[in-house]
């Protein structure tokens, strides 16, 4: 089987990335390895041990020690297990799922399975929230609750839209090789105002030079397909989201999620981390959600 990485170099690129992206998490992890239908995965497991679960699911092409990096304030009260997508950087088998079909809710309730979990509290950012929006098409009794921030899987953007906006600057990055047009490449991704911080151009430049990168996102869940999920599930969504925008995905979350809390973000794109203050604000907000909806 192919594998994602475009050279060996490349691959060792990635882990020796990872290995720094876990030195700053500064916190004591367990490595888990879980087989699934689609292959073998990798799960970071930090937290307290006598928390309720929480299974967070990353970014697209990202990892899910840079995902705890931005996720950290959920240590405290919960037992965190972060896999690394399949298919995407990171320590799990290589095996491409196809975006536009319910695998990746499969591949998610597999993960839960093999962590004798039963249910669990599921948080997925982006990429990794449309995981959680297929998941919740397979297997809804899995989810005790949900978290989504600034998620793919209910109203993505035209693609049309996204090849004007980063596609262009792409082109002028590969053909110049220029640093800055690389940068305005993702610009549209931050919130107006705010630079992309350097821990993230180091994960999308890496990711883009070393790995057969996939852009195509979650496709939007079919109403019919999530009718039985009933869960509370609590959304944040960017205004200024250049990939998933905020008001259409509140929009139509409420249309089809019987049990959501939504959030829109004032001036945010779709880089929500990148304000201190944005971050501090919407981990009060999942703290104030976790705690009105206890597990049982």
């Amino acid at each position: 089987m192919k594998g994602i990485y475009k050279t060996q170099e490349g691959e060792q690129l990635i882990y020796e990335l990872y290995d720094r992206q876990m030195k700053r998490l500064g916190v004591p992890c367990t490595d888990i390895y879980a087989e699934t239908r689609f292959g073998k995965t990798h799960i970071l497991q930090t937290g307290n041990s006598q928390g309720t679960p929480v299974v967070l699911f990353h970014g697209g092409n990202s990892t899910a020690a840079f995902s705890l990096l931005q996720n950290l304030h959920l240590i405290q009260d919960h037992l965190v297990y972060a896999p690394d997508t399949i298919g995407h950087p990171g320590k799990s088998a290589q095996k491409t799922l196809s975006s536009d079909t319910l695998a990746y809710g499969q591949w998610a309730s597999d993960v839960i399975d093999s962590l004798g979990l039963g249910k669990a509290v599921c948080m997925g950012e982006s990429f990794g929230g449309g995981i959680v929006m297929k998941l919740m098409c397979v297997s809804p009794e899995k989810i005790e609750k949900a978290v989504l921030l600034v998620p793919a899987g209910i109203c993505n953007a035209s693609k049309t839209k996204l090849i004007w906006s980063m596609g262009i600057p792409m082109m002028m990055y590969l053909v110049s090789k220029k640093e800055s047009w690389f940068e305005k490449t993702f610009q549209p991704m931050a919130s107006p105002g705010e630079p992309i911080d350097q821990d993230t151009l180091e994960m999308m430049r890496t990711t883009f030079h070393h790995v057969s990168v996939n852009p195509n996102m979650p496709s939007n869940v079919k109403t019919e397909e999530i009718s039985s999920f009933h869960a509370p599930v609590l959304l944040l969504a960017g205004e200024q989201d250049a990939l998933f925008p905020g008001k259409q995905v509140i929009e139509r979350a409420k249309r089809i999620l019987p049990n959501v809390e939504a959030h829109l973000l004032p001036e945010c794109g779709h880089l929500y981390y990148t304000s201190r203050e944005r971050r501090l604000f919407i981990q009060g907000i999942i703290r104030s959600f976790l705690s009105k909806h206890p597990s049982t």
